[in-house]
C-alpha cells in the first residue's frame, strides 16, 4: 500500500514516514500544498494524509482541486477541532478527520478502516486477500498463516512475501526484489535479499512438508505449489 503525506512541519512529516514505514506501507513526503497536489494528482496513491494548514495553498483548496480528478482516500490532520471545521472538511471531500496532538496508534488504525472501506468501491483493485495452497496472506490487516497457523513475520519479510504471492509462478530476480521491497538500486556485493529469503523460508516452509518458496539458480525466486 502506497501512501502520501502533506505535512508542513518537517519532525512531524519524518516521525510519520518513520513510523508508517515500519508498520509496512510505501510514502512519499510533501511540505507544501502545491508539492502536495502535484504528487496526489499525477501519482497512484491508496491514500492521502493531508493537513489541514499548508504554505502556499491550504489542504481544503488541495483537496478542492483534488477532487476534480480523483477519488483517493483523504485523511485529514488538522489543530483545530471546532466542529465547523470538521465539517467543512468533510463536506470539501475528506474521508476522516484526526486532530493534533495524536496517537500514532490511532492513526494507523484509522488508515486501516480508509484501506478497507474503500475496497468494494474500486472494481479493478486486486484481492485483499491471496492464496496458495494453505497460505493465506491478508494484505489489510498484514497478516499472513499456513495451514491456519499465525507466521511471525517482520515488516520486511511480509512484504517480501507479498509481493512473491501477488506474482506466484513469476521468478523474481534479486535486482526485483531490492527495488520493489527494499526500494533500493541491487547492489551485488549486498546480502541482503539472500538473508531475507532464507529467514522468510524458515517460517514459511521449514515447518511444513510443502515447500512455497523455490530458488531458480541463476535467476533467481519463485513462489509456487509444485508436485
Amino acid at each position: 500500500m502506497k501512501l502520501l503525506v502533506i505535512e508542513d512541519e518537517v519532525k512531524l512529516a519524518e516521525y510519520l514516514h518513520k513510523g508508517l514505514s515500519e508498520e509496512g506501507y510505501v510514502v512519499d513526503l510533501a511540505h507544501t500544498g502545491i508539492d502536495g497536489l502535484h504528487l496526489a494528482s499525477t501519482g497512484d496513491y491508496d491514500l492521502l494524509i493531508l493537513d489541514g494548514m499548508l504554505p502556499g495553498i491550504d489542504g481544503l483548496a488541495v483537496l478542492t482541486a483534488l477532487r476534480q480528478s480523483k477519488q483517493t482516500p483523504v485523511l485529514m490532520l488538522t489543530a483545530r477541532g471546532q466542529v465547523e471545521d470538521r465539517v467543512k472538511g468533510l463536506q470539501t471531500g475528506a474521508d476522516d478527520y484526526l486532530v493534533k496532538p495524536f496517537a500514532f496508534s490511532e492513526l494507523v488504525a484509522r488508515i486501516q478502516v480508509l484501506l478497507r472501506r474503500s475496497q468494494p468501491s474500486r472494481t479493478d483493485a486486486e484481492p485483499t486477500v491471496l492464496h496458495l495452497a494453505d497460505l493465506d496472506v491478508d494484505l489489510i490487516r498484514r497478516k499472513a498463516t499456513r495451514a491456519g497457523q499465525r507466521l511471525d513475520l517482520t515488516v520486511k519479510e511480509f512484504n517480501l512475501l507479498s509481493l512473491l504471492l501477488r506474482r506466484q509462478g513469476e521468478v523474481l530476480s534479486r535486482t526485483e526484489l531490492a527495488e520493489q521491497v527494499w526500494d533500493m538500486h541491487f547492489d551485488s556485493e549486498t546480502n541482503v535479499v539472500e538473508v531475507a529469503v532464507r529467514r522468510l523460508r524458515n517460517k514459511l516452509d521449514s515447518p511444513f512438508e510443502r515447500p512455497l518458496l523455490h530458488t531458480v539458480r541463476g535467476m533467481g525466486y519463485v513462489l509456487e505449489a509444485r508436485q
